[in-house]
């Protein structure tokens, strides 16, 4: 690790982690350490890799920091997936997040290499993917529990699939013969592995790095605690705000790098639909200071896979659109990490060169344009974004 004191944060699927870990990073408080920096990672399936990233990340960090800070520095390690650009999933990688589910995944990848022509397998197909997204929560069997695409006719879904992968229509690409349709079977588990992620980053943000961090705050309520994510990790440390008892405040600073979620999340009104909120509603308002959002255009993975996968969680049907028009762009289905803060009235919109030369806005919502130095979506072992969270921590030298 390139930086002392370091502690990680270990939790798993349920967000449950060994006792004591609260304890530990208060003992850094009473050790002197004055604020805390706690990062978590995203789509990776290896805590090694975890650990690896967050030591590039925090690097440049005791060169930046202004005389008077002791900066402490945490490692969230949860059970994801990875989940890279490419269009189809390691399945391996899948056993491994999920090894409860060791023989769906099984089944399934012996379905897409044998990509068996006939209307049964794709049944099969169908309902093992819905006993992979269901997590144990029986969710398959509530309504309304389980993304559209996953409750459809699978051969439907799949044929959606395939035409949105090619630009064509359901019609040409069923005029290819059933085993054709396995592409957009591919596509549909990745889709329902995503789903997984999705939820289990919500869930272990909000039921347990929120506990943790108030904790913390009770023990230790001088501690400034200032969260990263980035990915599904933004997702991660986003709903913790949601879990923190409103009392407490210990968030100082909040920077998502190419956060996997909507850009209407913090909106009080969505803008295509004004009787709806984003998930996270206000949540902005429990940290003390900015909540910064990183994006780049750079980032295909936020620019074509997640509009895909958020568009057909609710509506199987617009699939039907060749993939070019599908993120060209219906606004409804965009990532923060894409195109930053949306619906958020007064939110700050900056370029990177001007929050290196200036610094980050002392409150409120900021997206941050990074794409002259973010250039996919993993690409955030960057120190100019190491500068960008001791702005927003405002914990750097003048």
């Amino acid at each position: 690790m390139s930086v002392d004191p370091y502690r990680e944060i270990i939790l798993d699927k349920d967000g449950d982690g060994p006792a004591g870990q609260a304890a530990e990073l208060v003992a850094l408080a009473r050790r002197g350490v004055t604020d805390l920096v706690v990062f978590a990672h995203g789509w990776n399936n290896s805590p090694s890799g975890a650990t690896l990233l967050y030591s590039d990340f925090f690097a440049p960090f005791p060169g930046l920091l202004a005389p008077g800070v002791e900066a402490g520095y945490a490692g969230v390690v949860w059970p994801s997936m990875m989940f890279a650009d490419e269009p189809v999933p390691d399945f391996r990688a899948l056993v491994t997040t999920l090894p409860e589910k060791e023989r769906t995944i099984v089944r399934l990848t012996e379905l897409l290499a044998l990509a068996p022509p006939e209307e049964a397998a794709f049944a099969e197909f169908g309902a093992l993917l819905r006993e992979l997204a269901d997590g144990g929560e029986g969710l398959a069997a509530a309504a309304g529990g389980l993304p559209e695409f996953l409750v459809a006719d699978p051969l439907e879904t799949c044929a959606l699939f395939t035409a949105a992968l090619d630009g064509t229509t359901p019609e040409a690409a069923f005029g290819g013969g059933l085993g054709r349709l396995w592409k957009g079977g591919r596509e549909a588990l990745r889709q329902a592995a995503y789903y997984v992620m999705k939820r289990r980053a919500g869930h272990i943000g909000e039921r347990g790095l929120a506990p943790l961090l108030a904790e913390v705050a009770r023990a230790a309520p001088g501690l400034r605690v200032h969260l990263v994510g980035h990915s599904m990790g933004a997702r991660l440390v986003a709903y913790a705000l949601r879990g923190l008892p409103g009392a407490l405040r210990p968030v100082r600073s909040m920077t998502l790098l190419q956060g996997a979620f909507s850009h209407y999340a913090f909106a009080a009104r969505l803008p295509h639909d004004p009787d709806r909120s984003g998930a996270l509603r206000d949540m902005q308002l429990r940290v003390r200071g900015p909540v910064v959002a990183c994006h780049s255009r750079h980032d295909t993975a936020l620019g074509v896979m997640y509009p895909l996968a958020s568009r057909t969680a609710g509506d199987s049907a617009s699939l039907a659109e060749p993939l070019g028009r599908l993120v060209a762009r219906d606004p409804r289905w965009g990532a923060i990490g894409w195109d930053g803060v949306q619906g958020v009235p007064g939110a700050a919109r900056r370029t990177l060169a001007t929050v290196l030369r200036d610094g980050v806005p002392a409150s409120g919502c900021v997206s941050v344009d990074a794409a002259e130095a973010v250039r996919s979506h993993s690409d955030v072992r960057r120190p100019e974004l190491a500068r960008v969270v001791v702005s927003a921590a405002r914990i750097g030298r003048r």
